[in-house]
């Protein structure tokens, strides 16, 4: 097939969409077992932007496993756990896995759990989170997933947000060369909320038993094998399946909200349309569950689509080398891989000439996709020479839950663009805005944004938030999403998406806000005000670097002041947000309204060309800038 023949069949099918935009989604609406059909395809008069599959009425988990089995694929491996952490590989099949998340949807509706209720999950990449989320899901209770390398202020507020009946969490989890205990977390994070859960379940672990605190905690293995397996809850398919919270600026945190009935029609349809996978084959998303791709492709989709979903706790270096996931791909025959950029330059930064790669059966692999951030040309061209694959970049968001852009391997793959995230999904109607919200020319780089509605599968709203959805999306360009990236669209329709346009950078595939990071380096006795930037890294895409401004008097060491702010973002957000760089400058560059330029500081720190602002306070404070990040 040629390459013309192959972009027709993506131009044909985007084209279909664009012309009938709710029946396309109708038929795509076939491959989910309905409990209930729709009154309607699409109401837009429902919240902030209209409602997909309204009337409609379902169960997520049933879809996911009930319905395979009973289609006689109970004995085909759903779920493969390999655990490089814990010496460990493990297969479910079907029917194995089915039986586990009744039981445990059956002991957490033993303690109160019911339709409508959260259910916070604080685990590791462990079987029995992604059982958790489905048994949540059974019993048409709310998950929210919180990962696991947040620290318990993190885990608090969103304790406090959710309001959870119950929560889910493990005594640990394992990282390279070290045990984190996440119990004393927990117990933390509850003791800092002003929202109390009912009870907890706690799966303890070999590395680190932990103690578990009488009347609220109760042993999720013990729970599981003395409860009755619970059967599916009908839901109303505009009922909230769960809530991923993701970094924004001050303030409450901002819960995504994913429904059941667009949520399901959107990621069974994208394993066929984008991946190109069948049921029974074999896919791996190394993600971790904690993050929006852990749950749209390494839990929902695959076993949407009746696949064989791998989940992997380790890292691509040093569990055991840098051929970890080539081992993991030959090993369990996976067809397709997906990952973010920052794990490729790991592996390429400790073997640069893919000699690890050599020594596993890759037969059986058959494209390479990325995501969670821009992947760099170079990356991908190592990539794309090491494995002989297509790779694919392709650009979404937790807001979507599934891509926006990519290269489709349902309809035959477009020629290979580095720097590009593909083309929009049908679906998307997407466009480079100007800041006035006016539509730009192809080559134009602006405002990354979506014509409303929103395809099924994007968040309708945010949790208990409908006015903060619109102030966070579509208030700055009526009848548009906006997502608060930039980029480009060139003449063959590819998008390259250039950066955030808000405070939020992207630090190995984490979505992390830098004003949170302001917030605690703020809170420090010696600073007197600071600014937090995304510097770019080789290996993770962005690090932050934090430039503090010292009160007036402050005499001690520069150095013990440092140690103590890295140390307090660790303490109050997690290791996750990868912060280890701050430097004492003596005053921050600003407009004479007091606003600090931010960019103008990230793009000295790249070593960009720059111009100075006509409207800065004090030129001479970028000069001071420069110096202290050795520009």
């Amino acid at each position: 097939m040629n390459e013309t023949i192959k972009n027709s069949l993506y131009d044909r099918a985007y084209a279909a969409w664009a012309a009938e935009r709710t029946s396309w989604w109708e038929s795509a609406a076939e491959g989910i077992t309905w409990d209930r059909r729709w009154d309607t395809v699409f109401d837009p008069s429902s919240g902030p932007f209209g409602r997909w599959f309204p009337g409609a009425r379902l169960n997520t988990s049933f879809n996911c496993l009930d319905r395979h089995v009973a289609a006689g694929r109970g004995e085909q491996a759903a779920l493969i756990w390999d655990s490089p952490m814990a010496g460990r590989i493990v297969t479910y099949t079907y029917r194995e896995l089915t039986d586990r998340v009744a039981k445990v949807a059956g002991a957490l509706a033993a303690l109160g759990v019911r339709k409508g209720d959260r259910v916070v999950i604080y685990m590791p990449m462990v079987p029995e989170a992604a059982i958790a989320m489905l048994a949540s899901a059974r019993l048409g209770a709310i998950h929210s997933v919180v990962f696991g390398g947040f620290a318990a202020a993190e885990l608090a507020s969103r304790i406090a947000d959710a309001k959870p009946k119950a929560i889910v969490s493990a005594s640990c989890g394992l990282e390279p060369g070290r045990v984190v205990k996440y119990k004393p977390l927990l117990d933390a994070a509850i003791a800092m909320s002003p929202h109390k859960p009912d009870a907890c379940l706690i799966l303890q672990r070999e590395a680190a038993i932990a103690e578990l605190t009488p009347g609220r905690d109760h042993d999720f293995a013990a729970a599981e094998a003395a409860a009755a397996p619970h059967p599916p809850v009908s839901v109303a398919a505009t009922d909230p399946l769960y809530i991923l919270y993701t970094s924004g600026t001050t303030g409450r945190p901002k819960g995504v909200v994913r429904d059941n009935g667009g949520h399901a029609v959107a990621l069974h349809n994208s394993m066929k349309m984008i991946y190109g996978i069948d049921p029974g084959d074999v896919y791996w998303a190394a993600s971790d569950v904690g993050w929006v791709v852990g749950h749209s492709y390494v839990v929902y989709a695959p076993l949407l689509a009746g696949c064989t979903t791998v989940m992997y706790e380790g890292k691509p270096v040093g569990t055991p080398d840098p051929g970890a996931f080539w081992r993991v791909c030959a090993q369990h025959g996976v067809r397709v891989l997906f990952t973010a950029p920052t794990a490729m330059r790991a592996i390429k930064q400790q073997d640069p000439e893919g000699k690890l790669a050599a020594g596993y059966d890759l037969s059986k692999l058959e494209a390479l996709f990325l995501a969670g951030e821009r992947c760099d040309p170079p990356t991908a061209v190592w990539a794309h020479e090491l494995l002989k694959r297509p790779v694919v970049d392709h650009w979404w968001q937790t807001e979507t839950g599934w891509a926006i852009t990519a290269g489709f391997r349902g309809y035959g793959l477009f020629p290979m663009k580095p720097g590009s995230g593909g083309r929009p999904c049908p679906g998307y109607d997407l466009h480079a805005l100007d800041d006035n919200g006016h539509l730009l020319q192809r080559g134009e780089t602006g405002n990354l944004s979506v014509r409303l509605p929103l395809p099924p599968g994007c968040a309708p709203t945010l949790w208990e938030n409908d006015e903060g959805y619109r102030h966070a999306y579509i208030s700055d360009f009526p009848g548009w999403y906006r997502t608060g990236d930039a980029g480009v669209i060139d003449a063959d329709g590819d998008v390259s998406v250039m950066g955030r346009t808000d405070d939020i950078i992207n630090v190995a595939g984490h979505r992390l806000s830098t004003g949170s990071m302001e917030e605690v380096l703020a809170a420090h006795q010696d600073v007197a005000e600071c600014a937090v930037i995304g510097v770019k890294d080789e290996l993770k895409g962005q690090t932050p670097v934090g430039l503090v401004v010292l009160k007036a008097g402050v005499n001690r060491p520069e150095a013990d002041i440092v140690a103590e702010l890295v140390a307090l973002v660790r303490e109050r957000i997690g290791p996750v947000a990868a912060f280890k760089d701050a430097r004492v400058v003596a005053r921050l560059p600003k407009t004479r309204s007091g606003k600090i330029l931010r960019a103008t500081i990230r793009r000295i720190a790249d070593g960009e060309q720059f111009t100075v602002p006509p409207t800065i306070e004090d030129a001479t404070a970028l000069d001071e800038v420069g110096r202290v990040l050795g520009r």
